[in-house]
This record gives structure tokens, sequence and C-alpha cells, in this order.
């Protein structure tokens, strides 16, 4: 008899400190609702960051191949002024000869920076925008080179 009023008594103190007021339950109610919408916000940030990337997938492939097809031309540029200074008549001095190797380093810096943007994607525009002025500035380069051998 002992022992039924010592797990009657457990069990009205368990359901009395398990038994929670409304303001408990509305509180708590009121946390899963707020948990649960922001469970919803990142998936739903989730799927529009896939989308913008499968979006940019098209944009990716063109600048790509826009992008190595100036590489291969500045490749094929920096080996027609090899050339010309190999040709007989012609004297280049040392700083000419150091351009052209300066230039032939950026270009093989811009390859591969376009090979690791495709295994590291990170932030599309600002690689862009930065890949293109490096670019700008390669052509640049290639001006001021030809403008200087003419002098």
């Amino acid at each position: 008899m002992k022992k039924s009023i010592f797990i009657i008594a457990l069990m009205a103190g368990a359901l009395f400190t398990s038994c929670k007021n409304n303001e408990e339950k509305k509180a708590d109610a009121m946390e899963e609702v707020v948990d649960a919408s922001d469970d919803l916000n990142k998936v739903n940030d989730d799927i529009n960051k896939d989308a913008v990337t499968k979006a940019n997938d098209a944009e990716w492939q063109t600048f790509k191949m826009e992008s190595n097809k100036t590489i291969l031309d500045n490749e094929a540029r920096i080996e027609e002024l090899k050339s010309a200074m190999k040709m007989p008549g012609k004297t280049f001095d040392a700083s000419y000869k150091a351009s052209i190797k300066d230039l032939e380093d950026k270009n093989t810096a811009l390859k591969n920076r376009i090979n690791d943007y495709e295994n590291n994607q990170t932030d599309w525009e600002t690689f862009k925008r930065e890949f293109n002025s490096d670019m700008t500035g390669l052509g640049e380069a290639f001006k001021n080179l030809s403008v200087n051998n003419k002098k």
C-alpha cells in the first residue's frame, strides 16, 4: 500500500511539474512559429541562390569562351613579338624583352584565374569586374608596348 501511495504521489508530482499554464504554452507556440518561419526563409534563400547560380551558368560559359579566345589571341601576339625580336636588323633592349615576359606572365595569370574560378566559384559580379579590368589593362599594355617599339 505504501508503494501504491508513493507511485501515485510521484505521478501526481510529475503531472503538476510538467503542466504549463496557458501563457507558457502560447509563448512556446509562438517560438515554434518563429522557428518554422526562419526555416522557411532559409529554404527560400537556398532555392533563390540555386536559381541565380543556374541562371549564371549560361553567362559563365559565354564569358569563359570569350575570355579564353582573348587569352589565345594574346598568346599569339606574344609569339609574334618574340618572333619580331629574332628578326635580323632590329635591336631590342632588355626592357623590351622584360616587357614581353611581363605580358606573358600576366596573360598566364589571367588564364589560371579563369580556370580556377570554375573550381572555386566566388562572387560572380566581383570576379567578372576584376577580370575584365585586368584584361583591359593587359590590352593597354600591348598597345603601350607597340607604341614604345615604334619610337
